[in-house]
């Protein structure tokens, strides 16, 4: 049976990649046949121009309808002023609501040819492999939002007659913490069998019954050696000594800013896919960048993130692994062969555009 593919492009970079991504799949239905059908829909900022809404009402329809969904980026500086409702985040944040896409996995590895591109030396990060599984509709980002003004508001041990104040409430359950562990411990098992799980729970409430929770889940994983750590020493020990880490498992708010510390020791955001999915299986993968403004149009965006969330997609929706691991081969082919983008050349060096890169792993690909 055919399977449906729904492709966001977005804002910024975001249609000059999933350009890249479309050829990709048309080769891999017509030449190595991959039974799949594909449309487009607007979101993000694209979304609000398009129907004054990041998340249209028929965008919507047509990612429930969607065995998955390719997205590539939202957002830019000519969103800013909209209301926070209005802002193109929103569309990304309300389509994960709606599907229920509590996991996300963002991989980051680092290819033998990119060492000399990480911040850290080459023997710090020399084949770094790390998982992070990041709890994705639940936390800080979803919970109640309040703003207003208050009168006899404490900062210490003062007494600010009148302020405004400003609040956002992280709240976890313990299903929702469960659910994302077990997500994690499997993802474990088919690796080194090794988990840490993040927190902050030497502060936070929530943390502390996240901790609770997941040693509780622990039980069910004899084979999978548990850790703990603080958020704070986390980030630190990323860049300390990142080898160390083989799954992590956070929160939200925890997993957005680890996963962007551990990216950036591959040597390029753009190097790196994620897959957000759902207790169905159904899915949304999407390069961990951004919408890049400064460089939208110019054709110098590095479109490798975006094709080998095509391969997490065949491999994590679509059932086609052995196509997951073509593509990822030929990646590897490709930057064996020297060809860079800006992004992953190093000074002088001679760099390709982004339609030049996208055609050079559909040629490794065969």
């Amino acid at each position: 049976m055919t399977q449906k593919i729904l492709l966001l492009p977005g804002d910024g970079i975001g249609p000059e990649i999933t350009a890249e991504a479309e050829k990709l799949l048309t080769v891999l239905r017509d030449r190595h046949g991959l039974d799949v059908s594909w449309t487009s829909a607007p979101i993000g900022g694209a979304g609000y121009d398009a129907a004054g809404h990041p998340l249209p009402p028929a965008t919507l329809e047509a990612a429930k309808a969607a065995d998955a969904i390719l997205l590539a980026a939202v957002g830019g500086p000519q969103y800013d002023n909209l209301p926070r409702e209005l802002r193109p985040e929103r569309g990304l944040l309300g389509i994960r609501a709606a599907l229920g896409l509590f996991s996300n996995l963002r991989p980051a590895l680092l290819y033998p040819e990119l060492a000399d591109a990480s911040s850290l030396k080459p023997e710090l990060v020399a084949n770094l492999d790390i998982l992070i599984v990041r709890e994705l509709t639940g936390g800080i980002y979803f919970g109640k939002r309040q703003t207003g003004v208050e009168t006899d508001y404490k900062v210490g041990s003062h007494v600010v007659p009148s302020a405004r104040v400003a609040r956002d409430t992280e709240a976890y359950s313990d299903f929702e913490i469960a659910r994302i562990a077990r997500t994690a411990f499997e993802a474990a098992r088919l690796r080194g069998k090794k988990l840490c799980s993040v927190d902050k729970n030497n502060v936070l409430e929530s943390s502390q019954l996240w901790r609770e929770v997941v040693i509780e889940v622990s039980k069910d994983y004899p084979d999978v050696a548990l850790s703990h750590m603080l958020v704070d020493n986390a980030a630190m020990q990323l860049v300390r000594a990142p080898k160390q880490f083989d799954v992590v498992v956070t929160s939200n708010m925890f997993g957005d800013i680890l996963s962007d510390i551990a990216a950036q020791l591959t040597g390029s955001i753009g190097m790196l896919p994620s897959a957000s999915l759902n207790e169905r299986g159904q899915g949304m993968y999407e390069p961990s960048h951004g919408s890049a403004p400064d460089i939208a149009g110019k054709g110098i965006a590095n479109p490798l993130a975006m094709l080998l969330s095509v391969a997490m997609m065949l491999r994590y929706t679509l059932a086609r692994s052995d196509l997951a691991d073509k593509i990822e081969a030929a990646v590897r082919k490709v930057l064996a062969s020297g060809l860079r983008t800006g992004d992953i050349a190093k000074p002088g060096e001679a760099t390709v555009g982004t339609v030049a890169m996208g055609d050079a792993v559909i040629a490794a690909l065969g």
